[in-house]
Formats: structure tokens, sequence, C-alpha cells
């Protein structure tokens, strides 16, 4: 009997791959859009974060010993996600995150595992309230730091798929195009342009013109 030879994977370094963004809104946790994860409603922490903690749905476990055995067996109980946090490097001219982030604060955190590759199952969304902020002191050869505590307010969602682009029509000809061309009234050659998709890197455009 011979063995199926496992595949091989892609592994990867978090750092330089992963996302971390701040959401004010998300209407569908298991399915955020693109608009939703861009600019204005998206913030970008992933540069500025020095450490990370928690971040994971986890489950209090029930024992159900039985005088038939031995062996404690258990059951799965609630699920939980403990409070978790993000340490970032303090900049010295600029409150951008601290503004974004004061106590008491409401939104999301949001974790691209895989980076921003449309399609893939790999987005964690986490409600949040922000529990504490507090600057960290030390007298060691370090990068001044600042902690933000934050609060599971609801249920995460885990492994939601990255957004498609957007359909977006960003030019639309003249209806009466062709007939001012062979007037000879028109200002020049009409083009609609329609983005297929798009992501962070790269876009797909279609033209429509008029063909040889």
């Amino acid at each position: 009997m011979s063995l199926k030879k496992p595949s091989t994977q892609t592994r990867f370094l978090r750092r330089g791959i992963s996302k971390i963004y701040w959401l004010k809104k998300v209407n569908d946790p298991k399915r955020p859009t693109r608009r939703e994860i861009s600019e204005p409603n998206r913030f970008d922490l992933t540069q500025a974060v020095s450490d990370i903690e928690g971040w994971a749905l986890e489950n209090d476990p029930i024992e159900t010993p039985d005088m038939g055995s031995t062996f404690n067996s258990s059951i799965p109980g609630n699920d939980k996600a403990e409070n978790s946090s993000l340490t970032f490097y303090e900049d010295r001219f600029s409150d951008a995150i601290e503004q974004q982030l004061p106590k008491g604060a409401k939104g999301y955190v949001v974790l691209l595992r895989k980076g921003d590759i449309p399609g893939s199952r790999s987005v964690d969304v986490f409600p949040v309230q922000v529990a504490t902020r507090a600057a960290t002191y030390s007298t060691g050869n370090e990068a001044a730091k600042f902690k933000v505590d934050f609060t599971i307010t609801e249920e995460p969602s885990l492994d939601a798929p990255v957004p498609e682009g957007d359909y977006h029509t960003l030019l639309k000809p003249d209806e009466n195009c062709d007939d001012d061309h062979e007037r000879g009234q028109g200002d020049g050659d009409h083009v609609d342009v329609t983005v297929v998709s798009s992501t962070a890197a790269t876009a797909t455009v279609h033209e429509h013109g008029d063909e040889d």
C-alpha cells in the first residue's frame, strides 16, 4: 500500500505579508466589502505594530465523566475570546493612531492573515472596544511604545473571504457620439472604460471603442 505524498506548502513569514486594519464600520463581519477595507473607512495599523497578543477564538470545554470509565471525557462548551492587545511604536510628532483609538472607541480590528489576496478565505474580523491605552516607559535602549487593550464585544468572524475589487464605470460615452463624429462636431474619440477588478497592486481595464 502506497502512501500519498503530501502536497508542497507555500510557507511564509507573517511580517511583511499580514495586514492589520482598524475599521470604523462593517455591515456584515462575515463578508466585509472592498469599500469597507479601503480608505476612508480603513485606518492601516500594520506598519506601526511592534507586538500583538490574543486575537483568537477559544472554547471552554465541559468535563463529562461517567461511572463506566476512568477517563474524564469532555464536550465543547461556550466559546470565548480573551481580551487582546496591540502594542505600537510611538510617533514623536504625530498622534494619528491615538486619535483613532481613544479609550472607549468602538470599531473592528481586521486581520488579513495572508495579505490582500482577493478570494482568499483568510480575513478575521473582531468587533472591539478600546478598554485602555497607555504609554509604556523604559530606560532601556528601545523605541518608545504604547499599548492598546481591546475587549471583544461580539463573536468574531474567522476565515472570511478577502473581497474582490469593485466594478466602476469611469467614463460613459455620449449617446450622440457617432452622430457628432460623422458631422465633425465631436471633440475626439470616446472610450468607455470599465474597471473589472482591482487590488492594491493591479487593475484590469477593458476599453470599448471603434475597431479599425
